[in-house]
């Protein structure tokens, strides 16, 4: 399932930074490609992460940093008891329904952004001790984090496809475009 908002950059910061994190979370999204959720689950690499894990993470951290970003309770709240559900599938969760979540997260995101009157807008960051007492950031820094955000994990994707089955990242974009790599 390959997921794409309407993030077109026609040239306005809005568009571009949209289309930079839809392109971020499609490395994600695309080191799925062809995977049962059992492989998807496995932790082929020196770390603990699986795709589905991973997968799951960034539809959540999204949600999480849109939730901030609108002043309103996150749809899932981690704590210390439930950090490790974060990072893999548990109960009946899919790799297909955590696509369609993020799906609808992303579609969230961008309606939101496309929404506030200015990226200069800015929100509160939480008041957790790694982030600086009454600090303000603006929706650009959101945009700006998530696109890092995504970018992190999608590296961390390609590493574990890779050594699952030893598709790299140029093999799986012509994949999901129909084509042959090589």
């Amino acid at each position: 399932m390959v997921v794409h908002v309407n993030a077109e950059a026609p040239g306005d910061e809005r568009g571009a930074l949209l289309a930079f994190l839809d392109a971020e979370r499609g490395g994600i999204r695309r080191a799925l490609i062809g995977l049962t959720d059992e492989q998807a689950a496995t932790t082929p690499s020196a770390s603990e992460l699986s795709l589905s894990g991973l997968l799951k993470h960034a539809a959540e951290v999204e949600q999480s940093w849109l939730a901030r970003a609108q002043q309103v309770a996150p749809e899932v709240e981690r704590t210390e008891e439930n950090w490790h559900e974060c990072f893999r599938l548990v109960g009946d969760e899919t790799v297909e329904d955590r696509l369609a979540y993020w799906e609808k997260v992303a579609r969230q995101t961008e309606e939101f952004i496309r929404s506030v009157p200015s990226l200069d807008d800015t929100f509160p960051l939480p008041d957790e001790p790694w982030f600086p007492d009454s600090e303000r950031v603006s929706m650009r820094w959101l945009l700006l984090r998530l696109i890092t955000e995504m970018s992190r994990h999608s590296g961390h994707a390609d590493i574990i496809r890779e050594s699952l089955d030893g598709k790299t990242a140029f093999e799986l974009v012509a994949l999901e475009r129909g084509e042959t790599w090589g």
